[in-house]
């Protein structure tokens, strides 16, 4: 066995209400028909993260997150209280990339620049489309307009640090209108795209009804038309589907580098490392968010009250896990990583490691664990051989 070590350390931050469910739409977003309880969620959050303060370990945290559902539904007084908190309770690094989730329709100027007073130095911004086609299509609170006033209000407000969310492979989508989407996108100059295909996920609507996709071959052709006028833009494809030409996400690099994370809010998801104890483990939140607002007046079954579960991960699962991660990134990690944020010795993905790489699937675990080009396109096959 290899010695296990404390790896950095991240914070998410799960605001679950959304002004209307997207049908395409599997995380743990509930719609709000009223207002939402914004202090009471506040003071719940503030008592999830005291209970995990511990899990710490003495670590300062290094990135936040704010998901959701739609994180800028909530007043920009409530995310620096959130903020306050948490840099009260654990401290944040000198560089800390604190990150919000926002949609069009949501904000406004002034409310932006209190986010931006409050802490968040870095924007996600929901607009998966600019043709109002496509947008009323996936179900969008927004039109065209709102998602061009949505840039411009960021950059006005003084984020320069932006991402936007955008989708490609929508419902009756051709080659050219994709196009469009991205051309749109890039006039911006944002500093990273996230830039994804549509799929189609259980426990959503479109997975009961669903909608008329492009064909294999228009969707083949959309992401290789799409990568290279991403590329020729001067962005850099770090991930399956990030690009950047400014600073890549830190946060979601902490996640695919396999470091430790505190998830607070309904649903959210924590992994964290105990070396002394030779442990890593994950546990969830409550996901219900009239649930997770009465944990504390429930019996509790774990050390925090908001906690719904937990499960330690062996070092049988330990190979896939990190892997699962780890091979998203085009580059994936030093191969030291390996060792010391698992503590498993690299002979651990053998023998499957060398047969993959003899089929030119992989790199040689020595140099780097990375999926080589070709097993990228196949990144199931590579994971297939850990999950047997």
């Amino acid at each position: 066995m290899s010695t296990l070590t404390l790896p950095p350390l991240s914070l998410y931050i799960h605001i679950p209400w959304c002004v209307r469910k997207c049908p395409y739409c599997d995380f743990n977003s509930h719609q709000s028909e009223s207002d939402v309880p914004e202090q009471e969620y506040v003071e719940a959050l503030r008592q999830d993260l005291n209970a995990d303060a511990e899990l710490a370990q003495g670590r300062k945290i290094s990135s936040i997150f704010f998901g959701g559902g739609t994180p800028s539904l909530f007043s920009a007084q409530a995310i620096g209280q959130i903020l306050d908190h948490a840099e009260r309770t654990l401290g944040f690094s000198d560089d800390i990339e604190i990150t919000l989730e926002a949609n069009p329709g949501t904000f406004e100027q002034d409310k932006f620049r209190g986010f931006r007073a409050a802490g968040v130095n870095r924007l996600s911004i929901g607009i998966q489309s600019f043709a109002d086609e496509q947008l009323a299509a996936l179900g969008r609170i927004h039109d065209s307009k709102a998602a061009l006033k949505a840039v411009d209000t960021a950059r006005r407000a003084g984020f320069d640090n932006l991402n936007l969310d955008l989708m490609h492979g929508l419902p009756g989508q051709s080659l050219a209108a994709a196009m469009a989407d991205l051309d749109t996108a890039l006039s911006f100059t944002p500093e990273h795209l996230s830039w994804y295909q549509l799929t189609i996920e259980p426990n959503t609507v479109f997975y009961n009804k669903p909608p008329t996709l492009p064909i294999e071959d228009t969707l083949a052709d959309i992401q290789d038309a799409g990568h290279e006028r991403l590329i020729k833009a001067g962005f850099n494809r770090y991930e399956v589907s990030a690009y950047a030409r400014g600073p890549q996400s830190r946060h979601n690099l902490n996640y695919w580098q396999f470091g430790d994370y505190l998830g607070i809010g309904a649903g959210a998801h924590g992994k964290i490392t105990q070396p002394e104890q030779k442990l890593i483990f994950r546990q969830w939140k409550t996901r219900q968010p009239e649930r997770y607002l009465a944990a504390p007046h429930s019996p509790a079954r774990l050390a925090n009250p908001y906690a719904a579960g937990r499960e330690e991960l062996t070092a049988a699962m330990l190979p896939l896990e990190f892997l699962l991660n780890a091979l998203r990134l085009n580059n994936g990690c030093p191969s030291d990583y390996f060792s010391r944020r698992t503590g498993l010795n690299l002979s651990a993905l053998e023998p499957q490691w060398q047969q993959l790489h003899e089929r030119g699937l992989v790199t040689p675990s020595q140099q780097r664990i990375a999926a080589s080009e070709l097993g990228q396109r196949f990144l199931n096959d590579v994971l297939g051989a850990y999950s047997e």
